[in-house]
């Protein structure tokens, strides 16, 4: 009976939803003896559970399962508040263990697993990354390379977007998504005097990074992982066609052969 509440998925599901919301309590700044208790009971519960899949379906059978290696590393990393409820904090230092405990909030994730057809979303995903990680690396190399050639020209015209190579790169990618793309060019003029020739060349550099890395390769990365996200919906609606068709042409056969 016992084993049989704590493998239910309703229950576990309403616990996961009651755990997030005293994490965002705690977060929040309320942290008294009531959120504290419930917290511990809720990481108790998740604790059973641990245990109970494991007599369940064995340790390989537990820790095979992607959702259960998530929520067994949770569960372990969920061991510090426990210990802080039952030992005073100034009797054990374990401020740095205790930072495990924000981790508890990748749980809510599992509330993904109760979605239907959720695994069909992951699997059409993993396709659709590996027809565009050419497209991807290539996205990546472009800002790399833009982002050191920018920290080399603007590091003393621009320092607060330019300053250092990782700051450059941001900066890049900040262009690409098109995101206030503008103020960045804006404030490279500036230095140069936004008159100048000078300061219509800079604009002219950046408008081609807007439109290589924003406009170009945005729409070839969009375009790309959409069309394989598509296509694997079609191959799956087909593979459902060609069952559908099998099944008549089974049926067709048995009138057939009674006739």
């Amino acid at each position: 009976m016992i084993k049989k509440l704590f493998l239910n998925e309703k229950f576990i599901l309403a616990t996961i939803l009651l755990n997030s919301g005293i994490i965002y309590a705690q977060v929040s700044g309320c942290n008294n003896l009531c959120i504290n208790i419930i917290d511990v009971i809720c990481t108790l519960i998740f604790a059973i559970e641990m245990i109970c899949k494991h007599i369940e379906y064995g340790v390989k059978g537990y820790w095979k399962d992607g959702w259960n290696k998530l929520d067994g590393t949770l569960v372990i990393f969920s061991i510090p508040s426990i210990i802080e409820f039952f030992i005073p904090v100034g009797m054990v230092n374990m401020s740095f263990l205790l930072i495990l405990r924000l981790l508890r909030v990748l749980r809510f994730f599992r509330v993904l697993h109760f979605f239907p057809n959720f695994s069909k979303v992951v699997a059409g995903f993993k396709t659709a990354l590996k027809q565009s990680y050419a497209i991807l690396l290539s996205f990546f190399i472009i800002i790399v390379i833009f982002g050191l050639i920018n920290c080399s020209l603007f590091k003393d015209a621009a320092p607060e977007h330019f300053q250092t190579p990782l700051r450059s790169i941001y900066a890049v990618f900040q262009i690409c998504t098109v995101e206030g793309w503008y103020e960045i060019p804006n404030a490279v003029a500036e230095y140069y005097g936004n008159s100048t020739v000078a300061a219509e060349c800079v604009r002219v550099y950046f408008c081609f990074i807007l439109l290589l890395g924003g406009i170009i390769g945005m729409s070839f990365i969009n375009s790309i992982f959409v069309d394989a996200m598509v296509a694997d919906n079609n191959n799956d609606l087909e593979e459902q066609v060609k069952e559908l068709n099998a099944k008549i042409d089974r049926l067709l056969e048995q009138q057939n052969n009674k006739a």
